[in-house]
């Protein structure tokens, strides 16, 4: 398994754990930006993953990145969801979207990889139905999206 699929990994569980915590929701954003260090310290730490590592790095990025973003990115995901509220979506399964579409939304990594990765993290961590699930819900985002921002490839 490559770096950067370990960093996704912390980072949706560290999302994961954060759909738990108790924070006020006049002060979301605020609140997950203070709770999520010490949640992916614990995290990275337990595998022996140094805070200086660019392993770490990447993982804080996406869930720093991801909680700034986090309301666009929970309503791109609603448009997406039609038979599905976020709040009745599985925990992990809504963890995975979210750090995948804050991918597709504000980077410039290739949508495919960025699907695929998410696909691979779901059938790690969830049933294997998830796995589709997850794929229609990105393979519909990603056709949302517009694809003028850069590394946005048009899909065929």
């Amino acid at each position: 398994m490559g770096q950067r699929r370990k960093a996704r990994e912390f980072a949706v569980q560290c999302i994961y754990a954060l759909d738990f915590a108790e924070v006020t929701a006049d002060f979301r954003e605020y609140g997950l930006l203070n709770e999520y260090p010490e949640i992916l310290n614990q995290l990275t730490s337990s595998e022996n993953v140094s805070p200086g590592s660019s392993l770490f790095a990447f993982a804080d990025e996406l869930v720093k990145n991801t909680i700034i973003n986090i309301e666009g990115i929970e309503s791109e995901i609603d448009k997406y969801t039609e038979h599905w509220s976020l709040e009745s979506i599985a925990h992990l399964d809504k963890s995975i979207l979210i750090v995948a579409v804050y991918e597709l939304m504000f980077t410039d990594t290739p949508a495919a990889v960025i699907i695929n990765e998410a696909i691979e993290i779901a059938k790690k961590f969830c049933s294997e139905h998830t796995g589709k699930f997850i794929n229609g819900i990105l393979d519909a985002i990603n056709k949302g999206i517009p694809h003028s921002l850069p590394g946005r490839q048009i899909p065929t």
